[in-house]
């Protein structure tokens, strides 16, 4: 995709624009604006919507300094078809490591191999306990408004990785989940059930531009609960074919000392839970643990609705986590207290010139 022609250069107040405190306006900007990002700047300026048009600005600036970015993945993004502009964010070098859940990972796919067969259900506040039933009984798996069709999507897909984890396991080799997926990408195992044009897949964006992926607790996936279930039938000998969570945070504390020797790396979160929790940690551990000298998180950006007053670490202000050693207190941080599925999709179109 390309970026509108007539866009301008941002400059620090823009033409009939007011200069917004606390912003990123006084930056030196080499971005073009498209229409939403236009928007953005015109009518974002106070609340979550100035947060979120700050986050992206500094998200901006975080890049053009040399820093590199991870996005993490919770919830149901990818059912959310957050692909439609993650993919490009990929595609554009503007995300340089994944963290995610297992569904995340796996709902990618099921999107790219299943679209057509997914049912919206926009109704769902008035479905009763009869209604859900009967969703079950055709086999409609639902995630809030939309249901996964279980045969065309799920044992698809299982079908293709039994064959994957068999295979491997015969051999004596190991994978990383995502490994697994991605091998059957590059293979064109799934090609010809595709549904969607492969430009919205973020799973094979990351693949074709070598973006590392992370999959922290893997095990509580449809994918993970198939795998489990291989292992106790006897399919698959070896429960650790597939390579585990202790195995991903040894590989990304490798990783991000590796990075940090040359570029600043920043954390862009979406939701909370273990896609955020599980990757922030590696700097705490090889500081406090490891006694290794290590730069902290470059810029932090969470997009959330948890509360903090429960309790809830997915609500906690990003000021907290400089009591644990993950955020300094220069680092720009921001956090959004809104829908991920409105929010992230503005940020990428702004930063990608849309």
């Amino acid at each position: 995709m390309t970026m509108d022609p007539d866009s301008q250069s941002v400059s620090a107040n823009p033409p009939n624009e007011h200069p917004r405190k606390g912003g990123c306006t006084d930056a030196p900007w080499g971005a073009r604006l498209g229409p939403v990002g236009k928007f953005l700047r015109h009518h974002f300026r106070h609340f979550n919507a100035a947060t979120l048009l700050d986050a992206a600005e500094a998200y901006h600036a975080f890049l053009e300094g040399g820093g590199r970015m991870m996005i993490t993945l919770a919830g149901a993004m990818s059912t959310a078809e957050l692909g439609l502009s993650l993919a490009e964010m990929i595609r554009r070098g503007k995300v340089h490591l994944i963290t995610c859940t297992g569904a995340n990972l796996e709902e990618d796919v099921f999107n790219l191999v299943a679209h057509d067969f997914y049912e919206r259900v926009p109704h769902y506040r008035d479905l009763t306990p009869h209604d859900e039933a009967a969703l079950l009984a055709r086999h409609m798996n639902r995630v809030t408004d939309t249901c996964i069709p279980e045969e065309e999507a799920m044992r698809r897909i299982e079908q293709v990785m039994l064959d994957a984890w068999t295979a491997a396991d015969r051999k004596g080799e190991r994978y990383f989940p995502h490994e697994f997926f991605q091998k059957a990408l590059a293979g064109g195992a799934l090609e010809r059930h595709y549904q969607i044009d492969p430009k919205h897949s973020w799973m094979l964006a990351a693949l074709e531009m070598g973006v590392p992926i992370v999959v922290p607790g893997w095990e509580d996936s449809t994918l993970g609960n198939m795998y489990a279930a291989s292992v106790l039938r006897g399919d698959v000998k070896n429960v650790h074919t597939v390579r585990t969570g202790i195995e991903y945070m040894t590989w990304l504390a490798r990783h991000y000392q590796e990075t940090t020797k040359s570029h600043p790396l920043g954390m862009f979160q979406i939701g909370g839970g273990i896609a955020g929790d599980f990757p922030i940690c590696v700097v705490p551990m090889l500081q406090q643990d490891l006694k290794i000298d290590t730069p902290l998180w470059g810029y932090f950006c969470q997009i959330s609705d948890s509360t903090t007053s429960y309790g809830s670490y997915s609500g906690a202000v990003p000021n907290e986590k400089i009591t644990w050693g993950k955020l300094g207190v220069d680092t720009p941080k921001y956090i959004v207290e809104s829908d991920a599925a409105i929010v992230a999709p503005l940020i990428f179109a702004y930063l990608l010139g849309w």
